[in-house]
């Protein structure tokens, strides 16, 4: 008599449904269950299946043909497991129990951490460093070690045959598995496992031209910049626009402390007394910054003549193909807008105005610059709509604010420091014991000290820091797949991806270094292909866009030089005054479109990614031209560092410029016929600066809009300024 029928599982799962298409969690526990009690055809059904008790059975093995892709949660506890390695199907599992396996060794534990490359909890503790020591670290140290071998003893026979391959296979495997030696006795058969595994890799890339990994140069680094986000000169006159009075909102400052209770921070403002011999460590705006931002090496002369040759055969058939490439151009960006979301403007009306990074609590600070904001993401958001919670930081402090009602949920302030960047992220927490572990969101925030700061908002707790720099960071952002993953620029031209684990109910927690990428320039964004945030890397820096490789696992070398360089129409334009190599906005619109700004440049760049890193098929080619789809009309402004930002849910980009405006884009409501003209578009809607009031007393001008965030449904719209304001604005659900 069959243990499982349809019936069994439609009782023991849940919710109640007459489908097992639907079940998201299933009990089979303690029913004496072997592994051919298990029907595969009839499981492959639980599509939806996301926890799934199998705890005190008869289990030796499982169906290696068994595939449940929404599978996160398996207790395989009591039970009689031996073959590990019949697991591996279940790709997406972040929570194995393997309790009172008799039979389950050390090495079975490692190969468990290396077969299910998202597992994280590991019979209640979390894994997360242990597993990626071992996918990466562990694992590049034994390929190092399989090559020395084939290099010392082996080469590929001439003529290659089928039936030599197979002998040589053999012999190769035989001799690595004996040869190679890593890691501690104890899991001396985790190491012949995983060097068989690699070894068969080894000898396929040297048969298959197709699986060699392109070898990067090596690229030397030149200088080392100082940390300034913005050239110091004298301040800006009062020249700014003076626009009508939309909204103001007065209330009392916020405490500092980050334990006292939420409370609302609206604008009080007092009388300006900044005068412009201020000296202040934060970068100022200023009213005549030099022609180029760059705070490194001169490139006057820079410029696209390092490519000579190249740039002077691509002008000569230029204008053959002029035409053939506008059609192309045309296509591309009607194919682009078609692949968008289908969506309306929205109208958005100033909500609040707050001056909660004020130095010393003073409200007479309107000087400290704020520089990045990001909402905190929701772990299904899908149907939740978008969070109206939004992080900042800017001076000593990082804010939590509650966009609806203006209140400042969180602070956090670190006396000396000065924070750059932030990142939200979603780690695992395991809670110890039977207890399943559970999502919780965290943000890390970095500045001019070079340390992260590792913040649990939601219990008021900032539970750890290390040291990624010893130079100021100037950007964090956190792998959206994989969220213990995050990277880190620095003002030493570095970029470093970190391992920061999960944590436990005590909050301990390890960090571990995979990765570090060589820039020329300082970074001042990093943006991960939303469809390949594991393999590739941009950068958007102070000499250019450049992309990197950054696939663990792949490549023995941790430490890499660029993929290639992307460059842009305008560096045509640039001579000894004008440098537009600086790359001071960039964010992916969808998949594929991605919107890039460049200093000076007066216009945003709306360019295809794929079709870009197409123009590299031989993977030779160290610079490639953006494919451009299209060019948004933008202030002329020579502020640098007004970061851009996207809303892919709304097909949205907005920009603030130097006057307190913010240049809204609704990308899908553009005219197709505007794409044939060759001219930038102008943007959907141009917001005026609300223009506060100081007590009553004058009006505060339009300040420069460092930086920008939405919800993912565009409920919401944060505006950093660079006097200490952060502006909120909503959607018009009436409009």
């Amino acid at each position: 008599m069959e243990k499982i029928t349809e019936k069994v599982l439609l009782e023991k799962g849940s919710p109640k449904t007459g489908k097992l298409e639907q079940i998201e969690t299933l009990n089979l526990s303690k029913m004496g269950l072997q592994l051919q009690d298990l029907p595969v055809k009839l499981l492959s059904r639980l599509r939806s299946l996301e926890r799934w008790d199998l705890s005190g059975n008869r289990l030796q093995d499982f169906h290696k043909s068994l595939e449940l892709p929404a599978l996160r949660f398996l207790d395989l506890s009591d039970n009689q497991m031996e073959d590990v390695t019949t697991l591996e199907s279940l790709v997406g599992l972040e929570e194995l129990k393997m309790d009172d396996n008799l039979y389950i060794t050390v090495s079975d534990n490692y190969k468990l951490m290396v077969l299910l490359p998202n597992l994280r909890i590991y019979n209640g503790k979390d894994v997360s460093t242990t597993a990626n020591h071992l996918r990466y670290v562990y694992s590049d140290n034994l390929r190092t070690r399989i090559i020395a071998v084939w290099e010392k003893s082996f080469s590929l026979p001439d003529p290659i045959t089928a039936e030599k391959l197979v002998a040589l296979e053999t012999s190769f495997v035989s001799t690595a598995r004996q040869q190679v030696k890593f890691g501690p006795s104890s899991v001396s058969d985790f190491t012949k496992w995983k060097v068989e595994i690699m070894a068969k890799e080894y000898l396929r890339s040297l048969t298959d031209p197709d699986s060699k990994e392109e070898s990067a140069d090596a690229k030397e680094n030149e200088g080392i910049s100082t940390p300034v986000k913005r050239k110091q000169t004298e301040s800006e006159s009062n020249t700014s626009i003076r626009l009508t009075p939309r909204k103001k909102l007065r209330s009392d400052l916020p405490a500092s402390p980050l334990q006292e209770s939420p409370r609302k921070s609206s604008l009080r403002i007092k009388t300006l007394t900044e005068t412009a011999a201020t000296v202040r460590m934060s970068p100022r705006k200023t009213s005549q910054p030099p022609s180029t931002p760059s705070r490194g090496r001169p490139r006057a002369e820079r410029s696209c003549k390092e490519d000579g040759a190249q740039t002077k055969q691509r002008q000569e058939g230029g204008k053959k193909q002029q035409k053939t490439s506008q059609l192309q151009r045309d296509d591309d960006m009607i194919h682009a807008i078609k692949s968008l979301k289908n969506t309306q403007p929205v109208q958005l009306k100033p909500l609040h105005v707050l001056q909660c990074h004020s130095k010393q609590d003073k409200p007479e600070d309107f000087s400290t610059q704020l520089w990045a904001c990001a909402f905190q993401p929701l772990p299904d958001s899908s149907g939740g709509g978008g969070s109206r919670l939004v992080a900042t930081c800017g001076g000593d402090s990082v804010c939590v604010i509650d966009c609806e009602t203006g209140m400042v949920m969180k602070k956090y302030k670190v006396s000396g420091e000065e924070f750059f960047s932030l990142s939200w992220s979603t780690v695992l927490m395991s809670r110890g014991g039977k207890a399943s572990a559970q999502h919780c969101s965290i943000l890390a925030a970095g500045g001019k000290r070079g340390l992260v700061k590792l913040i649990h908002p939601r219990n008021n707790v900032a539970y750890g820091e290390f040291r990624a720099s010893r130079k100021s960071l100037s950007v964090l952002r956190f792998n959206h797949q994989q969220g213990n993953f995050l990277f880190t620029g620095s003002y030493d031209n570095k970029i470093v991806l970190w391992d920061i684990g999960g944590v436990d109910s005590q909050y301990n927690f390890k960090v571990v270094q995979l990765l570090m990428l060589e820039v020329s320039a300082n970074p001042l964004h990093i943006c991960l292909p939303p469809t390949s945030p594991s393999t590739h890397l941009l950068t958007a820096c102070e000499d250019g866009l450049h992309c990197y490789n950054t696939q663990l696992g792949t490549n023995s070398n941790t430490k890499r030089s660029e993929e290639m360089e992307i460059t842009f129409p305008i560096y045509k334009k640039e001579d000894k005054d004008h440098d537009y190599h600086t790359i001071d906005g960039l964010s992916f619109l969808n998949d594929d479109i991605v919107a890039s700004k460049n200093y000076m440049h007066g216009s945003i760049y709306l360019w295809s990614w794929s079709r870009t890193k197409a123009q590299r098929p031989d993977k030779k080619t160290r610079t490639v031209c953006a494919v451009v789809l299209a060019e948004l009309q933008w202030a002329d402004t020579e502020i640098p560092y007004l970061a851009l930002n996207t809303c892919p849910g709304r097909a949205y980009v907005v920009c603030g410029d130097n006057k307190g405006r913010l240049w809204t884009y609704h990308i899908t409501n553009l005219q197709i016929n505007n794409f044939q003209t060759g001219k930038a578009i102008q943007p959907t809607e141009v917001l005026e600066w609300p223009t506060p009031m100081r007590d009553g007393l004058s009006q505060l001008e339009g300040p420069s809009i460092n930086n920008v965030a939405m919800d993912p449904e565009l409920h919401y719209l944060a505006a950093l300024s660079d006097k200490n304001m952060v502006i909120v604005w909503k959607r018009d659900e009436s409009s």
